[in-house]
């Protein structure tokens, strides 16, 4: 009876997210966290908002240690990005890199959710993730790019002038603020209902089936047409779970007409 629970749970889910891609992600993530929470302490805006004198927190007003996990930061965000490049090339996995049509396919999704309409087919990634994915790779790119000029400049003998640092630094600021509001967005995506069955994509990596066979049906006729799923076991095994759950049902159900003939 386990055995076959644990099978029809197997046919429930479908891996959407690998663990090199649930490392990548989680490694970015911690990555601009730190980034951002030290990146604030160089302003200084932690010592002039007293937010130094919170318990714990001296440490943010400490700019040899916010430079310092900067740095450790930034290594971390440099290794993850560049697994991500060599990995979806190596793998040709370019299922979340943009494609022509993304953003007219974005607005139909977005209007669809909003207005109980018909969404169009979709990929393993909908339109909307893969610009998501674009608006967040360009700004970090940008953040990478002037962050390496701002430590560039800190090696002796090199002089960048002082325009070049005032615009290098300009637009680190902005690409902060950018990265700050895609944070947002990505977090505020799994608000709307369609979005929430994703969201254990990124910690165990599996994804409800019925889920992906209804709004990711390109990929799911994908999947069967590669041989990497069969819908007939996954029939099969719903059927087998079904009737377990009937049988484990009524045993435990108490006889009531039992119950009131012995009584009488």
């Amino acid at each position: 009876m386990m055995a076959k629970k644990s099978n029809s749970i197997k046919e429930s889910k479908i891996l959407r997210q690998s663990v090199a891609n649930q490392f990548v992600h989680w490694a970015t993530a911690l990555s601009v966290l730190l980034l951002i929470i030290t990146g604030l302490g160089q302003l200084p805006l932690y010592t002039r908002y007293n937010v130094t004198k919170l318990p714990g927190a001296e440490w943010l007003g400490d700019y040899f240690i916010t430079i310092n996990l900067h740095y450790f930061a930034a290594f971390g965000l440099l290794f993850a990005a560049s697994f991500h490049i060599v990995y979806a090339f190596v793998r040709r996995e370019f299922d979340i890199f943009p494609r022509k049509g993304d953003l007219k396919e974005s607005y139909q999704i977005i209007k669809a959710m909003f207005t109980n309409g018909e969404e169009p087919a979709s990929d393993k990634y909908l339109a909307e993730q893969r610009v998501a994915y674009l608006f967040i790779a360009l700004t970090l790119l940008l953040l990478i790019i002037t962050g390496l000029i701002k430590t560039l400049k800190n090696v002796p003998g090199v002089d960048l002038g002082p325009s070049l640092l005032y615009w290098n630094t300009a637009l680190h600021n902005i690409g902060t603020g950018l990265i700050f509001f895609g944070v947002i967005g990505h977090l505020a995506a799994f608000l709307l209902k369609e979005n929430r069955p994703l969201l254990p994509g990124m910690f165990t990596g599996l994804i409800n089936r019925e889920y992906i066979r209804h709004r990711h049906s390109l990929w799911y006729d994908k999947l069967l047409l590669n041989g990497e799923i069969n819908e007939i076991n996954h029939i099969e095994s719903n059927a087998q779970s079904n009737q377990a759950n009937a049988i484990s049902k009524n045993s435990k159900q108490p006889d009531a007409l039992n119950g009131k003939s012995t009584s009488v």
